[in-house]
């Protein structure tokens, strides 16, 4: 009986502790999903700025490891990873099948005998979005495959196979050397054949610019160019091709083909990307363009006097045109300069600022020039074809530009004079007036007190209207200027629209005085005279005078004293 009870009692203890049992590995489950559910969204978090980084052995990239572990940062478990598959290779005894698995309770470990190779954790297995059994076979398969075609195309009849192969690529490049040599060698024999019948020089209208000789040459020297491009192309292309043939080689194949190809991609790519700002610019170019040509058509129907402007003269319209245009240029510049490739970089901003300090300090001269010849424009003190005089200089004007202003003297002297310098100095313009009004041409003449004045005004007033280019209306005027200790100035004045012909006019002016003088027999006595003319003759030419002419005797009066 009490055996009976006491198997009861025991009955009762065992089923409450099963039932307090069975809730609470329900909750460890529990725990254990939850826990496993976060680490999953911590991964999925942590993949998307992760870096993976690969393990590279043999010379190539088996897989990547993205997870860090303790101290041991991806990349430091990357290269472990690499350096034992690297000394595994070196085995030659390798089997595939002494690869294991061996299950821990925190990882699973691929092994070779009795050296580890890879562990793979949970978290190894999220990054890659599977399990943790499936990613350990995976890398074991990788791994092993790997080594095994490793060690087969670093056998010695793979090597003697690749050798072969690479004796036979350099003998192919030598031949190819050797068939170009001889054609561009042909071509120059060609060419040289050729000199003097195809090849006869160059020649521009009546200008020489390369004769037969030089032209040979330079053809010469570009098929050589030639030539050796197409060496150095082939050369560079049979490197990469005998470097992959070896396995140990294959990265510097892969270097010298991603030297050409890397730079290429590039270009093409900013091409690509740049094509947007391109037709960004052109629509640009042409807008402005036609707003130019608009300024254009507004100054050509200005100087042509088809639309007038009040205040607004025609010779200004072209200055006005240019300056509209470096701003509108300058501006176009502006909106564009953001468009430009590298606008951004610093080499670019600083090359800018060079350029703008240097053309600052370097063109001061030049821009008190510019600034001078356009006050100059605006303020038409002369135009092209006048006669005006700048400082001492006297001469027409036939060229103003925006530096300088150039003038013709009388003696067919060209002298170009700055715009700083011509806004510095005084300016006569004797033209500007000279066909509305007239200019005054003057010359004085001295003449003594025993020439009476109304004949000698009419003298000079004659001599004037004979002159050719003087003008009979407004009439030449006489001024008596001075009356000297010995004579009298009179200054004859007459008016001409020849302002640029002054020195043709002033010389038959001085030539008609005179004749006219003559003829009255009014002597020209200045700047001094003699009052005793007793005895002596007349100054007048001979050809004026009666040919009886005989020069006065000397008279003398005698005086009786008382």
């Amino acid at each position: 009986m009490k055996a009976i009870n006491r198997l009861l009692l025991l009955s009762l203890f065992l089923g409450i502790q099963i039932a307090y049992a069975q809730p609470r590995a329900k909750v460890r489950r529990v725990d254990t999903v939850a826990a496993e559910a976060h680490l999953k969204a911590h991964v999925d978090s942590l993949r998307k700025n992760t870096k993976g980084y690969p393990v590279e052995a043999l010379h190539d990239t088996l897989f990547y490891v993205y997870a860090k572990l303790g101290s041991f940062t991806a990349r430091v478990r990357a290269d472990a990873i690499g350096k034992r598959i690297d000394n595994l290779a070196d085995n030659y005894a390798f089997s595939p099948d002494s690869l294991k698995l061996t299950t821990d309770e925190a990882t699973i470990d691929i092994v070779y005998k009795d050296e580890l190779l890879v562990s793979v954790f949970d978290q190894d297995a999220l990054f890659q979005n599977t399990t943790r059994e499936a990613l350990a076979l995976k890398l074991k398969n990788i791994i092993a495959k790997s080594v095994v075609d490793y060690q087969l195309k670093t056998g010695w009849k793979t090597l003697l196979k690749e050798s072969l192969l690479a004796l036979s690529v350099i003998l192919v490049v030598i031949l190819l050397i050797y068939l170009i040599n001889r054609v561009f060698n042909w071509l120059i024999n060609k060419g040289l054949s050729l000199k003097g019948k195809s090849l006869k020089g160059i020649k521009i209208n009546n200008y020489e610019v390369l004769n037969a000789d030089q032209e040979f040459n330079l053809l010469s020297s570009l098929v050589k160019l030639i030539k050796w491009v197409i060496v150095i192309v082939v050369v560079y292309l049979a490197l990469p091709v005998m470097f992959g043939l070896f396995p140990f080689t294959k990265d510097i194949s892969n270097q010298l083909i991603n030297y050409v190809l890397s730079p290429l991609k590039k270009i093409g790519l900013g091409i690509w990307n740049y094509v947007p700002n391109f037709i960004t610019i052109l629509v640009l170019v042409v807008i402005f363009r036609y707003v130019l040509r608009f300024f254009g058509y507004l100054k050509t129907e200005i100087e042509k006097g088809v639309l007038t402007i009040p205040g607004f003269y025609a010779d200004w319209a072209n200055p006005t045109y240019q300056i509209v245009r470096v701003l509108t240029l300058a501006f176009m510049l502006i909106v564009i300069f953001p468009y430009m490739p590298g606008s951004d970089s610093p080499i670019f901003k600083g090359v800018s600022v060079f350029m703008g300090v240097l053309f600052t300090f370097g063109s001061a001269g030049a821009l008190s020039n510019i600034v001078a010849g356009l006050v100059l424009t605006y303020m038409r003190a002369f135009k092209i074809g006048d006669r005006v005089q700048i400082g001492d200089v006297t001469g027409d004007i036939f060229e103003k530009t925006i530096l300088v202003t150039r003038l013709r003297t009388i003696q067919n002297e060209i002298v170009s004079i700055p715009n700083s310098t011509v806004m510095s100095s005084h300016t006569k313009n004797f033209s500007s007036e000279a066909l509305e009004k007239g200019l005054i041409v003057h010359t004085t003449v001295t003449i003594g007190y025993d020439a009476p004045w109304r004949q000698v005004h009419q003298l000079l007033i004659d001599a004037a209207l004979d002159t050719p280019m003087i003008e009979k209306e407004p009439a030449p005027y006489v001024l008596q200027t001075s009356l000297d200790d010995y004579y009298v100035s009179y200054r004859i004045n007459a008016h001409t629209k020849e302002a640029n012909k002054q020195a043709r006019i002033y010389s038959a002016l001085h030539a008609n005085i005179q004749d006219h003088f003559n003829k009255a027999g009014v002597e020209i006595m200045s700047p001094h005279y003699k009052a005793l003319r007793d005895g002596n003759a007349t100054s007048i030419p001979n050809d004026y005078l009666d040919k009886d002419y005989v020069a006065p005797a000397f008279q003398t009066q005698q005086r009786k004293e008382q």
